[in-house]
């Protein structure tokens, strides 16, 4: 059995422009048929840590209101706040930095409203059973809302390898609670040869786990939550992840997540993916570096792990840009993501998402 994932690309002409296009993308994927009449809609999107440029531009994300409210339902934009000391830790810094990223009233024409509450508090624990993950503690509003558009911006990612609408939805719906549930088995170390002790990691710990003994950064382990915002910001990569089971895992508690959100939200979402600047970390960091391939398209299904399958394979399919991080896995072809984050088998989190039920890998491409 296949799902089908629906593509448009970046061309456009005087006849059609590119929101034309964006239209007629969402409405062949399904929209009217996932989303009705007067159904109060979460738009799960990513706003952008303050600094970086790379996340879905707010005149985009206007036109999938639009199409929204054409239905007659009501969109609301929405993101859960972050485990880790940035510009979106509470309600009151996240809403500030999404304003200030463009995702305005005036301009996206839809309200914004943090899944979790002022702090991060606000959630709704949601039984999964499944192997590693029991109950998943998800932001309220969510739960609350009577269908769910995920539109997810697809770069790299320094711990899932790729992020994309699985990650989107699993990591990024859940409250401060769940994401520490789905961060507890990763531990960073600190390689002492390249630690200088400048003590970058220590400002952007927001558990205080970091400190520096004799110039050197050390980690409490019994404090640490496994945010990995220090594997990030660390300027001399002095600070790595443990490559053992716990990224394994890891993916696996993020995919039970993503069954968690979907659970009450049966035949009530769609999934629509920017394949554009496509970055090689997160949009949760201060900057991004140079896109690693030309900006492709935009894909949507009613299918999250064939979304994710298709955005990975029509990446993997161009040859890389030059002038970018990526050094090796360069050809048409090759594996971009891997090229990036060697020690990362994305992969894992597909197999992981097919084997519960969550979706399918096995997708037709469908050009719009």
């Amino acid at each position: 059995m296949t799902s089908n994932v629906y593509f448009i690309d970046f061309r456009a002409t005087h006849q059609e422009n590119f929101n034309v296009k964006l239209n007629r993308l969402i409405e062949n994927a399904g929209l009217a048929d996932r989303v009705g009449k007067r159904d109060l809609t979460a738009v799960k999107l990513h706003f952008g840590e303050l600094g970086n440029t790379a996340f879905i531009r707010p005149v985009y994300i206007r036109q999938i209101v639009a199409a929204i409210k054409s239905i007659g339902a009501f969109p609301f934009l929405t993101d859960a706040n972050t485990l880790y000391a940035g510009t979106r830790g509470d309600s009151v810094h996240h809403l500030t930095t999404a304003i200030r990223n463009g995702f305005d009233f005036a301009v996206v024409e839809a309200p914004l409203i943090i899944a979790d509450g002022l702090r991060g508090r606000s959630e709704t624990g949601v039984t999964v059973n499944l192997k590693n993950v029991k109950k998943a503690y998800i932001g309220t509003e969510i739960i609350n809302a009577d269908a769910l558009v995920s539109v997810a911006h697809f770069k790299g990612h320094e711990l899932s390898g790729y992020g994309g609408a699985i990650k989107n939805i699993g990591m990024g719906c859940a409250s401060r609670r769940g994401k520490m549930d789905q961060h507890s088995t990763v531990s960073p170390k600190i390689v002492k040869k390249k630690c200088v002790g400048c003590g970058e990691c220590l400002l952007h710990c927001a558990q205080k786990a970091i400190s520096i003994e004799t110039e050197k950064a050390v980690i409490d382990e019994k404090k640490c939550i496994g945010c990995g915002e220090c594997i990030i910001v660390c300027p001399n990569e002095a600070v790595q992840i443990r490559w053992n089971q716990s990224i394994p895992v890891f993916l696996e508690r993020m995919v039970e997540y993503t069954a968690g959100v979907l659970k009450n939200k049966a035949g009530k979402s769609l999934f629509i993916t920017f394949i554009n600047h496509v970055s090689p970390a997160c949009d949760c960091v201060p900057y991004n570096d140079a896109a690693i391939v030309r900006d492709i398209g935009v894909v949507a299904s009613i299918d999250p792990v064939a979304i994710d399958q298709a955005s990975i394979d029509l990446v993997n399919s161009e040859t890389a840009l030059p002038h970018t991080c990526l050094t090796t896995h360069t050809g048409a072809g090759e594996d971009k993501f891997k090229g990036v984050y060697p020690n990362v088998d994305w992969e894992h989190q597909l197999v992981y998402a097919e084997e519960i039920g969550l979706g399918t890998r096995k997708y037709e491409l469908i050009k719009i």
